[in-house]
């Protein structure tokens, strides 16, 4: 199994595992968004992506945004997405991306990793506390604002 950070070569192979996430998480199929998605976030460098391969077939990604804490005073990694092809679970994959993305952050200077996850996601819950990440769902309260855009 190679870990390797994702570059524009691999933008392709990205968007499809993106599409597929997206509909894990009920989005429609789109794999014309998906990898225009992907593609801004390697060419503005606004995300690091990882991404398994094995004997030539990519088995999964992380993607993580750079972020900062305020209240801490100190910068962050936002965790926003893990997915594992079907071929690839059991193998593994998702703790080596998570280590990775774990192992990348420290090296960049960053004190902690956030995510979130969906209440009924419990294969990421359990996996996310298998390596040591704890909720504090309990401390804030999670909002969010649409905002429309081109008017």
């Amino acid at each position: 199994m190679l870990i390797i950070k994702a570059t524009k070569v691999h933008i392709p192979v990205i968007a499809r595992l993106f599409d597929l996430y997206r509909q894990f998480y009920e989005c429609k199929p789109d794999i014309a968004l998906a990898e225009q998605f992907i593609s801004e976030r390697i060419e503005k460098g606004e995300s690091t992506i990882f991404l398994v391969e094995k004997d030539g077939k990519t088995l999964g990604f992380v993607q993580m945004y750079p972020s900062f804490c305020s209240v801490d005073a100190v910068k962050i990694y936002i965790l926003y997405d893990l997915y594992v092809d079907d071929s690839g679970r059991s193998l593994g994959v998702s703790a080596s991306l998570m280590d990775k993305a774990k192992s990348y952050a420290k090296a960049e200077g960053a004190s902690r990793i956030d995510l979130m996850t969906a209440f009924s996601n419990k294969a990421g819950q359990h996996l996310y506390e298998k390596l040591g990440y704890k909720k504090v769902s309990e401390d804030f309260h999670n909002y969010s604002l649409q905002v429309e855009q081109g008017l």
